[in-house]
Formats: C-alpha cells, structure tokens, sequence
C-alpha cells in the first residue's frame, strides 16, 4: 500500500491542478477502498484508444491520462506524418464530460501545432470516420464509452483512412503514449489552429448515407411506417434528417429527455 500512496501523492504536486490535488488529498485523508485501484497500474492505451471510469488517478478517465494519450499521439504524428500541417478532428457522444474532455484534447493538439476541427456538438462514430477523409486529416479522435456504464468514459484514435488505429501505429503511438511524463503535456491551446464544425460536414455525410445506404429503390418509403428512438445516443443528430433526406414522410420519433450535465 505504501507504493500505492507514493503514486496518489505524486498527484499532489504543482504538475495537476487544484480540483485534481483535493479529490487524491481527500482519498488520502479518508483511505478512500478506492485508491488502490485508482493507482495500481496506468490506464492502459491499447489497440484502438483506452476506456475506464471517470475520476482522478493513473487508472481513471481525467485530464491528465487523455492528455498523456494525446500527447503520445501528437509526438507521433510530428515525427511520422512529414506534412506543414498536420490534421486531426476530434467528435464525442453524449456522455458525462464528452464535451468537456474534447475540448482538452482539442487544446493539447492545438499546443503541438496540430490543426484541429472540433465538432461543435455530439456526433455519431461513423460521422467521425467520414470526416477524417472528408476533411483529409491525418487522424481522427472520439471521446466515447460505447455501451459502457455511466461512471464510464473513452477514447478512440482513427487514422488517414477512416478506421481505427491498426499496427504498425498502434504500437508506436502506445510506446510515444507510455514513454511520456504528465509534466510533459501541452495543455496551453493555440486557439487560431481550433476550428469548430457542424452543419457543414453532417450534410456531406447525411447525403453520403442516402446515396450508398438504400436498400432498395423499389421501396415507397411513403408508405412505410417508421419509429425511431436513438435511446439517448448521438444518432438523434443525423438519422432523422437523413430519413427524410430518402424520403420517408411517416416518422415518428420516441422523445428522450436530454441530460444537461452533457
């Protein structure tokens, strides 16, 4: 255990800010059960990205581990992608903290002289891999916990081609990722290199979707009768409209009270 408080108090240093320091200060004082698992190990970043519960510690979802992660990445994007002017487009779901969270990561990449394209509200996965090559970056990023319980959040890293992370990348960006001290993150944005996008991109992406995604063009879609429900998910933002973009008239959508602590 006394491993385990060394770590906890190396969160107390000027390195973290002050939320950050008084919720270890408290676990400390209390000998919260949790602070174990909140030590033990660090968050693991593997194929694909990382996902854990959200609170402060190595083994938790915070500021510092998403932006250890994407400082990692941004070290090797410089030293891999020989471009004057890397890309990278990050979106999040609907999540405690999504918005948040992508935000900082949006201020880390910008601190490393990364062009960033931030979606100005949630988004679907599946938009975020068509903005990658819509908006030809060289990666892309989304903050999501998939079906994960609520104290849950993550982290996702796409690459050129729309897909996630895949070898030799994943590798190397976990290698840049764990070889990196959180004293060693550029938290400071250059805001001029954030751009927010929205309408612009669903469009692209919503007529995509309806051109490649009928089923059949035998189909009166006026006749058929369609509920949707996205069951508090970030499909609300694009499949009513790309419905109505094929031409279904008959939707009805199940309303879902959205949560303002997104």
């Amino acid at each position: 255990m006394s491993e385990i408080l060394d770590k906890a108090k190396q969160w107390l240093s000027a390195t973290f800010d002050a939320a950050t320091q008084q919720e270890i200060e408290q676990l400390i004082t209390t000998n919260a059960p949790d602070l174990e698992d909140r030590f033990y190990k660090n968050m693991e970043f593997g194929t694909g990205g990382m996902r854990g519960v959200m609170g402060a510690g190595t083994n938790r979802i915070n500021k510092y581990t998403l932006g250890r992660a994407t400082q990692g990445l941004s070290n090797y994007l410089i030293e891999n992608v020989h471009k004057n002017q890397l890309k990278v487009v990050i979106a999040y779901d609907c999540r405690h903290n999504s918005k948040k969270f992508a935000k900082i990561v949006a201020d880390v990449l910008s601190a490393n002289n990364i062009k960033v394209y931030l979606f100005e509200d949630l988004r679907a996965t599946p938009e975020l891999s068509f903005a990658v090559r819509h908006l030809n970056c060289d990666a892309g990023i989304v903050l999501t916990a998939s079906h994960n319980p609520p104290e849950y959040n993550g982290y996702k890293v796409y690459w050129a081609d729309g897909g996630q992370i895949v070898p030799p990348h994943d590798g190397k960006i976990i290698g840049n990722v764990n070889a990196l001290d959180f004293s060693e993150i550029k938290f400071t944005a250059n805001e001029a290199l954030i751009e927010t996008i929205g309408k612009e991109v669903d469009d692209v992406f919503i007529a995509a979707a309806v051109k490649n995604g009928s089923l059949s063009p035998d189909i009166d879609r006026k006749k058929l009768k369609v509920v949707f429900t996205s069951l508090h998910g970030t499909s609300i933002v694009s499949v009513p409209d790309a419905l109505a973009k094929a031409g279904y008239t008959d939707v009805h959508i199940v309303e879902e009270q959205r949560d303002t602590r997104w």
